[in-house]
């Protein structure tokens, strides 16, 4: 049962999080929580040299991210008002375990299990999915200069791994509604009733789990 509305949008890159969760924000006039991309100062060495930059780059969101979502629940969740976020805390794990050394890892893994202890879990995951040319023709539309050093084989391989990531995350916790979309066949961006679909679903969830007993 949904005490108050905490939704994540989760994904690989490209594929729309924020244009989507600043749609749910709108429609239901939720408050959005948006991830920190552009601030970090790492990220544009990462496109270009992974293996150098890569624990850096994780370090540094997984710390901003956890803030974020710290102060997100001492004003709004804890105050009973609904949040939606473009990210979910998982998604740290999700680059880490690809990009991480194996002594790097393990550390990277014991201060996200101690600052994700306690932390607030989503009580609804909004997972779109899409292939890799239309993640590239976003990616491109889009226009951030440090996206333009992408490897096609990192991003598809990162599409496979938030796949098996979110699959386990249904089998682990059931309880927490997974709704999927594929932005292959719905451009919620361009297309009204493409964006009312997803909306309808969500509005749909949200009842049912409120209602639930």
């Amino acid at each position: 049962m949904i005490d108050v509305p905490f939704i994540t949008v989760e994904g690989p890159i490209g594929v729309g999080k924020t244009s989507l969760a600043k749609a749910i924000a709108d429609h239901f006039d939720f408050h959005i929580l948006k991830e920190i991309v552009n601030e970090n100062p790492f990220l544009d060495k990462f496109y270009t040299n992974i293996e150098e930059w890569s624990f850096q780059t994780e370090m540094f969101f997984l710390c901003n991210r956890y803030k974020q979502l710290e102060d997100i629940e001492q004003k709004y969740l804890n105050n009973n008002l609904p949040v939606v976020a473009d990210y979910h805390i998982l998604k740290n794990l999700i680059f880490a375990d690809r990009t991480l050394k194996s002594t790097q890892l393990r550390k990277y893994h014991q201060i996200y299990d101690i600052l994700t202890n306690d932390m607030r879990t989503p009580n609804v995951v909004v997972y779109l999915t899409a292939s890799l040319e239309t993640l590239q023709k976003r990616i491109a539309m889009r226009g951030r200069e440090f996206e333009k050093n992408i490897d096609p084989g990192y991003l598809q391989q990162l599409i496979k791994d938030y796949e098996t990531t979110i699959t386990t995350f249904e089998r682990t916790y059931p309880h927490i509604p997974v709704l999927r979309f594929n932005g292959d066949t719905l451009d919620f961006v361009h297309k009204q009733e493409d964006l009312n679909y997803i909306l309808s679903t969500v509005s749909e969830t949200l009842k049912k789990e409120t209602s639930r007993t």
